[in-house]
């Protein structure tokens, strides 16, 4: 049985314009993370420090994440990213538990894009003046919903309209199945590129304010900014040390701002390559590719860094914070021609600033941020079920029905309940699923690069920046789940679902012949094994290297079991590879040992299912052979764990199992002997 493929076609464009699918995610976060910036700063004992505190999360990006990224989508073009590098770096049932692990904290961070970018754009709805009936009609509309839909914590304005925008954007799906086809893409750069435009205007017109204001600046250069950081310093001298730990204390809610590397290592196959790319490694997608990180990452610093030191001088910082019209939508807030800081109306900055341009605005952000959720459920298409059927951890018509899509929609409107639609409260889940995201993958290219590197005196020189990077992404990931647990509760539901799930699948399809052909170590190998199977009558006896020499277990078999001389034995020798894989392609080498065949295959994982695929390809050419046993004292419950999760463990009995499963004609199925 083949690994499922997806359904929807390979498309394939120029980096340039997946670059818009990124910045769906990425580009998104400037309508909320100006005022998160702000009020982080403000937490921290310095409003005025956001400029300079949102510098540290620019340099984050460029000298750790960036790099990060470069190196893995070199290394995993193919759309897997820092988890599916991982995967291959860690074997085993310790890394397929790792990657287990590592798919609760995807989830959780695909969710959480979708929920979050809900939320925020219904908070930018609601703050539209053309939305006004929304509010003033609100109460006779809970007054016609049913009475369990009129309980308080249910109805709130935003959280109701949050669901309404949710289910609406559920209604993509079946557009979304194929993926990204030429008319989501368009609409994707539509979006984008419109949205940047307002968003420069906006900021671009924040700045020529300042440029002819220049005491605002001076004054914040000389006066505040050491004021505030001397507040948190005995030396007041000393400003450098306080400021590192304003960063560092507030760098987890600027962590939304590096969320969209994951969905660029997603986004990857969709990245264009050249004509005569090797499929294994496209050297033409790889160099692309991070063209297409390299300009996201520039072009999100640049606009982070202006927005957030435009809205940290004009926007009152009180409107900012909790229920304020600028909070989590502050540039809106500009757009709209909202009162500034130093008490001047909005159409100061700009007087094309106003009602008209505000809502033009806030349409473009509503739209961006619900495609931002619906490239998020796109990725998590393309990326957890693929793990889950490689490992046989799904069963066929779940895939093929998309159920854990379907039970991700459900979440999504759970999480939109539990944290009531608050951008605020779901910030920290957002931040822990990206930092966790972002470890991994720093972790999966401090294993490879050590990996590439092993015996070279250069190894510590090239290994030691990755793992410096690594251990800032993972004490960053460590404090954000200890200030909130959110996320690490939500990634932690996650995993215990797939797990018991995939455990549960495992075991259903654990009588799938799982076999994907032979590969053979050499032509010789491939025309005996032809030959072998040309044989009218074939007994075949498995054999386990180093117990018992061929020549006595030829003689013991045919005492035992009364094989004539006449009668030719093919000795099996299995070697087990990863038993944790599920599809396999076993290695064979077919030689002679002291005059007596001996079939050698090797990269198994299940003994039990590469003797039964041995005698099922005998019977396809010829009479059923005879395949014989020895009596196992092995412990029932013992041998069936050991099958289930070892690979080795009650093989004859599994062998019959399995043939009589695939091959339903009683007369042509192998005959299995135990004694």
């Amino acid at each position: 049985m083949t690994q499922p493929k997806p359904s929807h076609p390979a498309w394939n464009y120029a980096w340039w314009l997946v670059l818009c699918v990124v910045g769906l995610d990425y580009f998104s976060t400037l309508a909320y993370l100006p005022s998160i910036a702000v009020e982080a700063a403000a937490n921290a004992g310095g409003p005025a420090l956001a400029p300079l505190v949102i510098g540290g999360v620019v340099l984050v990006t460029l000298l750790a994440a960036v790099p990060v990224y470069l190196y893995v989508v070199g290394r995993s073009p193919h759309g897997n990213g820092g988890t599916g590098l991982l995967e291959s770096l860690v074997p085993g049932w310790h890394g397929k538990l790792l990657i287990l692990v590592l798919l609760g904290f995807i989830g959780t961070d695909f969710v959480i894009t979708r929920t979050l970018s809900v939320s925020d754009a219904s908070a930018h709805a609601l703050h539209n003046p053309a939305l006004a009936w929304w509010s003033q009609n609100s109460d006779g509309l809970r007054g016609a919903a049913p009475q369990w839909l009129q309980a308080d914590f249910l109805w709130n304005r935003q959280l109701v309209l949050t669901v309404l925008l949710s289910l609406a954007t559920f209604a993509f799906w079946t557009l979304l199945r194929r993926g990204f086809t030429p008319w989501l893409l368009k609409l994707a750069v539509t979006a984008v590129v419109v949205y940047l435009f307002l968003t420069a205007l906006v900021v671009g017109s924040g700045l020529l304010y300042l440029a002819k204001n220049p005491d605002m600046l001076r004054h914040w250069w000389t006066d505040t900014v050491p004021q505030q950081l001397a507040a948190r310093s005995a030396d007041p001298a000393d400003l450098l040390l306080p400021l590192a730990l304003m960063i560092l204390v507030t760098f987890p809610q600027m962590a939304l701002g590096l969320s969209g590397f994951e969905l660029s290592m997603a986004s990857a196959p969709l990245v264009r390559g050249d004509p005569g790319d090797d499929p294994a490694r496209p050297r033409g997608r790889i160099r692309n590719a991070r063209r297409m990180l390299l300009a996201a990452a520039l072009v999100m610093s640049g606009f982070i860094l202006t927005s957030v030191l435009v809205v940290s001088f004009l926007v009152p910082e009180p409107a900012l914070r909790g229920e304020g019209p600028a909070a989590h939508r502050a540039l809106a807030y500009l757009a709209h021609g909202g009162e500034l800081a130093d008490g001047l109306p909005g159409d100061a900055v700009n007087p094309v600033f106003g009602a008209w341009f505000g809502t033009l605005y806030d349409l473009s952000t509503v739209l961006i941020l619900l495609l931002a959720g619906a490239s998020a459920t796109v990725s998590l298409r393309d990326m957890v079920p693929q793990y889950l059927a490689r490992f046989g951890m799904q069963l066929q018509w779940a895939y093929q029905v998309g159920v854990i899509l379907h039970l991700f929609n459900l979440i999504i409107l759970l999480v939109t309940f539990v944290f009531k639609a608050s951008v605020s409260s779901q910030q920290w889940a957002y931040a822990s699923s990206v930092l966790v995201l972002l470890t991994s993958a720093s972790l999966a290219a401090v294993l490879d690069v050590r990996r590439r590197w092993r015996g070279s005196w250069l190894s510590p020189i090239v290994v030691t920046p990755f793992l410096l990077i690594f251990v800032v992404f993972l004490s960053m990931a460590a404090m954000t789940i200890y200030l909130n647990r959110s996320g690490l509760l939500i990634a932690l539901a996650f995993v215990a679902c797939v797990l018991v799930t995939a455990i549960l699948s495992r075991w259903l399809r654990s009588k799938e012949l799982r076999f994907q052909g032979f590969d053979f170590a050499d032509d010789s190998s491939r025309d005996r094994w032809d030959a072998l199977r040309q044989v009218e009558f074939q007994v075949l006896v498995p054999h386990r290297p180093g117990l018992t020499k061929l020549a006595e277990k030829e003689r013991i078999m045919r005492h035992k079991h009364r094989i004539g001389p006449e009668v030719p034995i093919v000795f099996i020798e299995a070697c087990l590879g990863d038993p944790s894989e599920f599809m396999h392609r076993p290695l064979m080498k077919v030689e002679q040992d002291d005059g007596r065949e001996v079939i050698r295959v090797s990269r198994c994982v299940s003994i039990a299912h590469v003797l039964a695929a041995v005698c099922l390809e005998f019977t396809k050419v010829g009479r059923p052979p005879e395949i014989y046993f020895g009596w196992s004292h092995e412990n029932p419950m013992a041998a069936n764990f050991r099958f289930l999760f070892l690979g080795e463990g009650n093989i004859p009995w599994m062998v019959h199992e399995l043939i009589r499963q695939a091959e339903r004609d009683p007369a042509r199925q192998p005959r299995v002997v135990i004694g």
